[in-house]
């Protein structure tokens, strides 16, 4: 706060409190001249008189405490402006001081999963409990309430894991998030192919899928080429990927941002730049674990055997 307004507060409040203090007296007291209580004239069936009687003492000076104690409420609080106050009260230290008592209560709760694996928490059904709380809370927003994902946004359900599906790397994914970046390779393509470059490459990435359809495939021939001299970098020769890098598989018909040719055609010209944030101090390590185990648990559920392929 400003010292304007600072001094504008104080002004204020002062005005008010002399404001009552006066009021109380000038309308508390009885000057020579004045009519008699009973002297009003204001008589209603005959015996129903309204009179003009002043309050009670003891009723105006609990008035005048009143005022006392407010201006004692200022001085021990801060109400009079940018003035602290002999107390030293803010909003904020009770905030902090507040939150210091929940996140102790929330800290006796998830210490029996404190360094535990996710794989192991997956398996308690208290801990699942809580990820799942946690993950509403927190991971639904991008990911959906289902896990599933949307366009952009990576299914949780499934087996397929550009970074690794491993309970540490789904635990490192969630504590300090992940960058993954598609270049734009539109121009860098036309230079070497022309001007149907790009589509070239799209017909030979969908035949990494579907070997067959290679056969007698033009544009997937001439893409073949392009894709060897730009995308197996990341991608690798057989188009599988890198997890260390975050590249897709290319040859499981997963589609992080669309399977239409459009949108195929788009990643490849304009690149694509997918962040997931870091959690660890958003979360805490101990509540990180706890999402992360309920992540693993949806493609993991219990009884059901380990996938055999995670990409």
């Amino acid at each position: 706060m400003t010292a304007g307004w600072s001094w504008y507060v104080i002004v204020l409040v002062a005005i008010n409190i002399l404001g009552c203090v006066w009021l109380l007296w000038w309308t508390g007291k009885r000057r020579p001249g004045d009519p008699a209580p009973t002297d009003t004239s204001h008589i209603w069936d005959g015996d129903l008189t309204e009179y003009n009687k002043p309050m009670p003492k003891w009723w105006i000076n609990l008035f005048y405490i009143t005022i006392v104690f407010a201006i004692g409420y200022l001085i021990y609080f801060p109400g009079l402006g940018a003035i602290a106050g002999v107390a030293g009260w803010t909003s904020s230290g009770e905030h902090a001081a507040a939150k210091a008592r929940e996140d102790a209560k929330l800290e006796q709760t998830f210490a029996p999963y404190a360094g535990k694996s996710i794989d192991v928490l997956a398996g308690n059904p208290k801990a699942l409990a809580l990820g799942r709380s946690i993950f509403n809370n927190t991971c639904a927003t991008c990911h959906g309430s289902t896990a599933q994902g949307a366009i952009g946004y990576p299914n949780l359900t499934d087996d397929i894991w550009h970074w690794g599906g491993t309970p540490d790397r789904i635990l490192q994914t969630v504590l300090d998030g992940r960058e993954g970046v598609m270049p734009e390779w539109g121009k860098v393509l036309t230079g070497m192919g022309g001007d149907n470059a790009v589509d070239y490459v799209v017909a030979y990435v969908r035949t990494l899928s579907d070997p067959a359809s290679m056969q007698n495939n033009y544009m997937a021939a001439q893409g073949k080429a392009l894709y060897e001299g730009v995308c197996v970098a990341c991608h690798g020769i057989d188009g599988k990927g890198n997890q260390e890098l975050g590249a897709p598989n290319l040859t499981d018909n997963y589609w992080l941002y669309g399977n239409s040719s459009e949108s195929l055609r788009q990643t490849i010209t304009s690149g694509r730049h997918g962040t997931m944030p870091a959690h660890r101090q958003l979360l805490g390590e101990t509540r990180a674990r706890l999402a992360a185990a309920y992540v693993w648990s949806l493609s993991h559920p219990v009884g059901k055997p380990p996938a055999t392929t995670v990409q």
